[in-house]
């Protein structure tokens, strides 16, 4: 719920600071006073477009900050969450800042938002209703959601959405497979001779690699054995290594007689040495044989090398990639081979789907149709004492062709109304005057107030143009409402006025050569004034005081 709200230079207004308690608060105060400038200084802070020229000219930026009360609010903390934003219980601090040159930014307890998250999170928060606003009964799109609401219809919705978007999600894969299987179709030809040059090559993963180091291996086959053959010469030839090393030990195995425990460790040594100089002699030899037994392979690896590069070039892939290339020709065609039975397959589980949808949507139907009797029977009881005796409200529930059906169902529901008897019915934005549209819906909101979520209900001169026992009809629905909701009414009429427990009166007043507008909060004394000055005009008589007494008891007894 709303609990404050502070504007800095917002057109007329300096500074102003105020807070909210639960139940009704009523604002009034004479025509021009500066009641839409408070309703549009809130409605920037809950994401409304900004302007330049709302900042006072005094000033360079102007600023509204608005705090509600969180118990709750599960879906304001998950979109919230979603943009990284953690709210415990407590205040939600809202602030809006708007410069000179026109641009605006958003804060949600003092982190940068968008204005988008900020307009989405104010509508979760606030809902205002004027004669004139684009929203509410004047959307037709809404009254869908309205009737919904109403019939507390969260459990059948869900599960219409969810197979809603299985059946979608089934079409798209057999559309997609009808287009790979119709491409794959035109490109057969193609297909059936990259299979066929695939198949010849048989490419493997990391295959480039390893031809590359044997090639590269290959072409020094004369560099190196030529240095093989010198080492063998320096290992194995008559002054090599092996010889002398043979040497030696004849020359130590004749003073074993007189030194073998001296000469032991040195003897053990050469002989080992003996042996690795043998073993890497054997491993040299058979490098050379290796590189040497076939003077063809370094012609067959190129080969293979330069032809899986250039396969690999003409399909726009690498040659590691050429093995999932093969795997996906080979799909491609055999989805060819099954494309019958492939795509009925699909088809039928697309078509299962479908009627899993349209059954769940069919329960919906006739769910909105019951509920639209009982909402039309509740409304009914509602507007005779709202000045709107003759008028009824019919709920039309029509079948929409299949290509608009949606996750909501197959229903558009409209709201018709005819505000006399004998005329016809027709949609409730066109037939309805725009005080006709408020009371009308205020009488949805009286009968919705358990099913609505909205914490804080804003209504703007929701009682307009009545007066006497239908604007004291219209404060009793209000002060009904505000038991389950937050209710603030921008009223012209004592008898809603009476009703608040909450009231603010919005005045205008010079001051240094500049007109500012001030909100007061009215103890009861001032109170009783206000409400004599909407009773009586511009000169409060002691009958309206009096007149004002009888209204503000009878509503607090």
């Amino acid at each position: 719920m709303l609990r404050r709200l502070s504007v800095n230079d917002i057109v007329l207004i300096d500074r102003l600071d105020l807070e909210f308690d639960d139940g009704l608060a009523a604002l009034t105060g004479e025509t021009g006073a500066g009641k839409s400038i408070l309703l549009d200084s809130l409605g920037l802070a809950l994401g409304a477009r900004s302007d330049a020229s709302l900042i006072r000219p005094s000033a360079e930026q102007a600023s509204v900050t608005a705090v509600f009360e969180m118990h709750g609010g599960g879906a304001v903390r998950d979109d919230l969450a979603e943009s990284g934003i953690e709210v415990e219980d407590g205040d939600l601090l809202i602030r809006r800042l708007v410069t000179k040159d026109g641009r605006s930014r958003a804060f949600i307890n003092d982190q940068p938002v968008t204005v988008g998250l900020l307009r989405k999170i104010g509508e979760r928060l606030v809902e205002i209703h004027g004669q004139y606003e684009r929203y509410g009964l004047m959307n037709p799109s809404s009254h869908q959601a309205v009737l919904d609401t109403f019939g507390v219809h969260d459990a059948p919705l869900a599960e219409t959405r969810r197979t809603y978007q299985a059946w979608r999600e089934a079409e798209q894969a057999a559309a997609k497979a009808g287009e790979a299987i119709a491409q794959a179709r035109a490109d057969r030809e193609r297909l059936a001779q990259l299979a066929e040059e695939l198949d010849e090559l048989a490419p493997a993963a990391g295959e480039e690699t390893s031809l590359a180091a044997r090639r590269e291996l290959l072409q020094q086959t004369e560099k190196m054995a030529a240095a093989l053959a010198a080492v063998d010469s320096l290992l194995a030839g008559d002054n090599g290594a092996s010889p002398s090393l043979h040497r030696a030990l004849r020359e130590l195995s004749s003073l074993e007689p007189v030194a073998a425990d001296h000469i032991a460790p040195a003897t053990a040594a050469l002989e080992r040495a003996d042996v690795e100089i043998e073993e890497g002699l054997r491993a040299l030899q058979a490098v050379l044989a290796d590189i040497e037994s076939d003077p063809q392979e370094l012609e067959r690896v190129e080969e293979r090398l330069f032809a899986l590069r250039a396969l690999a070039r003409r399909n726009g892939c690498t040659v590691d990639e050429l093995p999932a290339l093969h795997a996906d020709v080979r799909s491609r065609l055999d989805q060819l081979a099954n494309e019958g039975e492939h795509l009925t397959l699909l088809a039928q589980q697309a078509e299962e789907r479908r009627r899993a949808f349209l059954g769940c949507a069919e329960k919906l139907s006739k769910k909105r149709a019951a509920t639209a009797k009982r909402l039309q029977t509740a409304v009914a009881k509602e507007l005779p004492p709202l000045h709107l005796g003759q008028a009824e409200l019919r709920v039309q529930i029509e079948r929409l062709p299949e290509p608009q059906w949606g996750p909501a169902g197959v229903d558009q529901v409209s709201f018709e109304a005819r505000t006399n008897t004998g005329m016809a019915f027709g949609p409730i934005q066109k037939v309805a005057s725009g005080g006709e549209l408020s009371r009308f819906l205020l009488a949805l909101k009286v009968i919705m107030a358990a099913a609505v979520q909205t914490p804080t209900l804003i209504f703007d001169e929701v009682d307009a143009g009545v007066s006497g026992a239908t604007a004291a009809a219209i404060g009793e629905r209000l002060a009904r409402l505000s038991q389950e909701r937050q209710v603030l009414a921008v009223t012209h009429s004592p008898q809603v006025a009476a009703r608040a427990q909450l009231h603010l009166r919005v005045k205008k007043k010079a001051a240094a050569k500049t007109t500012v507008t001030e909100v007061d909060v009215l103890p009861a004394v001032a109170r009783r004034e206000e409400i004599a000055r909407m009773l009586s005009g511009s000169e409060v008589t002691e009958e309206a005081r009096a007149a004002a007494d009888r209204l503000m008891a009878r509503n607090t007894a």
